[in-house]
Parts: C-alpha cells; sequence; structure tokens
C-alpha cells in the first residue's frame, strides 16, 4: 500500500512533535537521538516525496479562490 504525500508530512509532524515533548519531560538521550534522525530521514523523504509527486491541474491563478469569486476587470465593465 502507498501512502500519500499528506500521510508523510503527518507522520513527520508527529515524530518531531513527540521528540520536542521528550525532550522536554527529560526523556533518555537514547530514545531522543533516535527519534531526532528517524525524523530527519522522515522529513527529507517528505520534502522529496512533495517535489516529486505527479500532481497537475487545470485551475489558473485567475481562478484565485474559488468560494469566494472575484470578479474579474471585464466583468466590471
Amino acid at each position: 500500500m502507498k501512502l500519500s504525500v499528506i500521510s508523510y508530512l503527518v507522520i513527520t509532524t508527529l515524530v518531531l512533535t513527540t521528540v520536542a515533548i521528550f525532550a522536554a519531560l527529560g526523556f533518555s538521550f537514547d530514545y531522543i537521538f533516535f527519534l531526532t534522525v528517524i525524523g530527519e530521514v522522515l522529513l527529507i523523504y517528505s520534502v522529496y516525496s512533495v517535489l516529486s509527486d505527479y500532481y497537475t491541474t487545470d485551475k489558473k491563478f485567475k481562478d484565485f479562490y474559488e468560494d469566494h469569486p472575484i470578479k474579474k476587470e471585464e466583468d466590471k465593465l
């Protein structure tokens, strides 16, 4: 099963947040170091997967917000 890109980002966020919590609570250096290394690897892989993800859209900058359309200059005249 292939995980989506957002799944990698969520997992990375949880791991690195856990590192901060463990450091604040005074956990053993071994656990903190191990999670930090895993978090760094996950972060690099997450960035790589976001940048290399094949994603296309037909939206243009002029579409901007779809839920609150902005009148175009041609429509105002």
